[in-house]
């Protein structure tokens, strides 16, 4: 009997020691660069973003936090790319829409999100506006539903590609309001605002940060916010949810993510520094100078924004028959 108690007591301590070099590990973390993948051309929006918060990430971890850009496949190549890296904390996705809405776009997914990458904190986001042509005869949101809902309307508008949150924040609008109009489809957003610009297209909701500059010199006209309140660099243009559509929001928010298997303990590291970087005062100003918001969710709330957000874009999806194949 003696025998068979000290078998357990030196068995139970052998298999503590690896959960043990764990905890030690998460402790010390990091103690080299971390890699933030960010699966989107370099110089954007969102890039732009991801490199001011990597700024401070740095300053506050003590080591270089350095963004990677891997283009391609809708910003899937980067999140497989983190979805098949050692989940040891140094290789994170910064991740956008796409990666709830690309699973009901195409049915060749390489990785599924929920399984392979785990949430670690919401960061940003910034509302879409509806740009129109200044020759479109619409001064306001009403107005464009009613051009929007006649049968024999022949409104086109642009997008920064199939599947991106500039169609699918397009598609719901057209929903909510029972109209239509063709989808003219661009390999990127400055592509599309130019050809509105020149009135290819009639209408295009883009990104605030992209668009104010176009609104305030003329050139196109916003109509509405895609947001629950009113933007402070846009005040007097109305919320589409006030005006037409309730409840109609539609943005382009941004995260982060890790390998599935990255410890508890380094993703609530990570989390917390970045929740601390986005309460201060001085980065909320930067943000706000490029009409992006903060959007400080700790994990497990990001988590369930996460499905929510599949929940509704994929219910748009589905409705407006949109595929990438």
């Amino acid at each position: 009997m003696r025998r068979s108690a000290c078998t357990i007591v030196v068995l139970s301590a052998l298999l503590a020691i690896p959960f043990a070099g764990s905890r030690a590990q998460d402790a010390s973390w990091p103690t080299r660069p971390i890699r933030i993948v960010m699966p989107f051309a370099a110089g954007g929006g969102t890039d732009i973003t991801a490199r001011f918060l990597a700024q401070r990430l740095t300053e506050k971890l003590g080591v270089s936090v350095v963004i990677e850009n891997r283009t391609g496949g809708q910003g899937n190549i980067g999140a497989l790319a983190v979805a098949r890296a050692a989940p040891d904390g140094y290789t994170l996705l910064y991740n956008t829409s796409f990666i709830v809405t690309s699973p009901a776009l195409t049915t060749t997914m390489a990785y599924d999100w929920r399984r392979d990458l785990a949430p670690v904190v919401g960061v940003a986001s910034v509302p879409l506006i509806l740009l129109v042509h200044p020759s479109l005869p619409a001064r306001n949101l009403a107005e464009f539903a009613a051009l929007v809902r006649r049968p024999e309307s022949d409104l086109s508008y642009a997008s920064a590609g199939i599947g991106n949150t500039t169609h699918l924040a397009s598609a719901r609008l057209l929903l909510e309001l029972h109209g239509h109009a063709t989808h003219v489809p661009y390999s990127g957003g400055a592509p599309a605002l130019t050809d509105l610009v020149r009135g290819v297209v009639q209408f295009y909701m883009d990104t605030t940060n992209t668009a104010i500059p176009f609104v305030r010199d003329g050139t196109v006209r916003a109509l509405g916010i895609a947001s629950a309140q009113r933007v402070a660099s846009l005040s007097d243009v109305p919320t589409i949810a006030e005006a037409i559509a309730p409840g109609f929001t539609a943005e382009s928010w941004q995260g982060v993510m890790a390998p599935a298997g990255t410890p508890d303990g380094i993703i609530r590291r990570f989390s917390s520094e970045m929740l601390q970087i986005l309460a201060e005062p001085a980065v909320l100003e930067r943000l706000a100078q490029s009409s992006t918001l903060a959007m400080p969710m700790p994990t497990a709330e990001y988590r369930e924004y996460l499905e929510s957000e599949a929940e509704k874009w994929q219910a748009v999806i589905r409705a407006a028959r949109i595929r990438l194949e």
